[in-house]
């Protein structure tokens, strides 16, 4: 089967170094199961002849400079092999699938109908419910395109534009720039955050439920104006950072080469954020794939107060849509005509702790009436004033599935809908440590609700 080669972002996903390059999303949702002949039937009405669903993804030959393929086979797209019920809540089978290769021969994606955690837990509500989870290859699909194809089965959802899913950005795409100063040059680097190493060493990963009461309140903490939810997401993110800096060996206060202020010194060594940005413009808004860069944001960790912090992570980025430039378009192509070479490069500095030792990445469903508006990575808009349905079983949760992160890294990915938000962690250090960093999480929310009810 001929087909296409890998661009550059999708062929360093294949080549991820840290374990399969799965993520996924999950809609958790009240109430009994539809029956599974009645999910793949609205799979089949609402996904049909979506030929990036039919990829299939061809390893490389050997030689310097060879790089996967997508090829597709027309017969591989069986809803009856991709869409399945498995007996599993959402933790179990998050432990279970996301080491475990796709079969080479069917495209890498699944979608599986879970039972509900009859505990209340994350991947159930108290009367147990049930789960949908989008599972696939990062090479294949992005956030964007995840929230796309499950919006669409939501009732009262639309079918999937065939011919739109292939508008893949041209020159022109969005992209966010800082509102002061430029960017980290492309090879600097900033100071690794210790993170607790409690455990096993080996990836882990958590789910919890942000309470909406103190989400509301941390908004409210900004003095003088209502912060966004993704600027209490990366200033709490911040505030677990400085946390893990407070107890380690070579502290705030020992020797790390920060200055007293955010970047209030030449040469301070920074800590970076990672943060991924959808640049498709508007008219490429249902396009299927790989359509996402990442920027790196300074987080606020010399900040004693919890509230400074958010106020710092206030208009951090300005949404822009322009052409690509010169720089970036020759940049890329250089990088990605030697793979081996570029993936020997990312490990030893782009995956490094020094570069960026967390990621933040919030997902929203944007359904409902008034749909949440995205500039750059802030939401600007308010969510939908009204929950949705699937096969009339209404939404509840949406819960964000990130891929296994770099070696002594952590990955905070915030999954929201109308009725609430959940906040997932992915660490590849010790294995407690993604509890730990979820509590730590909940802990600054606290602290920033406390401020925001004063």
């Amino acid at each position: 089967m001929a087909g296409s080669h890998l661009p550059f972002m999708e062929e360093g996903m294949a080549r991820w170094p840290f374990g399969p390059p799965h993520a996924g999303l999950a809609l958790e949702c009240a109430g009994t199961p539809p029956p599974l002949e009645e999910l793949r039937a609205l799979a089949a009405e609402r996904w049909a002849a979506l030929p990036r669903l039919a990829h299939l993804l061809v390893p490389p030959a050997r030689g310097p400079g060879r790089r996967h393929r997508w090829a597709t086979d027309e017969g591989s797209y069986d809803l009856t092999h991709q869409v399945v019920r498995t007996d599993s809540t959402l933790q179990e089978g998050l432990r279970e699938w996301f080491q475990r290769p796709f079969p080479a021969d069917r495209p890498p994606w699944n979608l599986h109908l879970l039972r509900g955690a009859a505990d209340g837990h994350v991947g159930g509500d108290t009367d147990g419910g049930f789960a949908l989870l989008f599972r696939m290859h990062h090479s294949l699909l992005d956030g964007r395109s995840v929230t796309t194809l499950l919006r669409a089965l939501l009732d009262g959802g639309r079918p999937v534009d065939a011919p739109a899913s292939l508008a893949a950005p041209g020159a022109r795409r969005r992209t966010v720039e800082p509102a002061i100063g430029g960017p980290p040059g492309m090879l600097t680097t900033g100071l690794p955050v210790p993170l607790p190493g409690k455990g096993e060493r080996r990836p882990a990963h958590t789910a919890v439920r942000l309470p909406a009461d103190l989400l509301r309140a941390a908004r409210e903490a900004a003095r003088g104006r209502t912060a966004t939810t993704n600027d209490v997401f990366l200033a709490a993110a911040s505030g677990v950072l400085r946390s893990c800096l407070l107890t380690s060996a070579d502290g705030l206060e020992g020797g790390s080469g920060l200055g007293s202020g955010l970047g209030s010194t030449a040469g301070a060594r920074q800590v970076w954020l990672s943060v991924p940005v959808d640049q498709r413009p508007s008219e490429c808004g249902d396009f299927l794939g790989n359509a996402f860069t990442n920027v790196r944001v300074p987080a606020p960790v010399t900040l004693p107060d919890p509230a400074a912090r958010l106020i710092a992570c206030g208009g951090l980025l300005t949404a822009v849509t322009r052409p690509r430039r010169t720089a970036e378009r020759l940049i890329e192509g250089a990088l990605g005509a030697f793979p081996g070479t570029t993936q020997a490069l990312a490990r030893g500095k782009f995956f490094a702790a020094a570069y960026a030792p967390a990621a933040c990445s919030y997902v929203h469903l944007r359904e409902g009436v008034r749909a949440g508006v995205r500039e750059g990575f802030r939401e600007t808009g308010v969510d939908g004033a009204a929950g949705r349905t699937l096969a009339g079983r209404p939404l509840r949760y949406i819960t964000a599935v990130p891929m296994v992160p770099p070696d002594d890294t952590v990955t905070f990915a915030l999954g929201g809908c109308a009725q609430g938000h959940t906040l997932s962690v992915a660490t590849n250090s010790g294995d407690e440590d993604a509890d730990l960093l979820a509590d730590a999480f909940l802990h600054e929310l606290g602290l920033l609700a406390g401020d925001g009810a004063r």
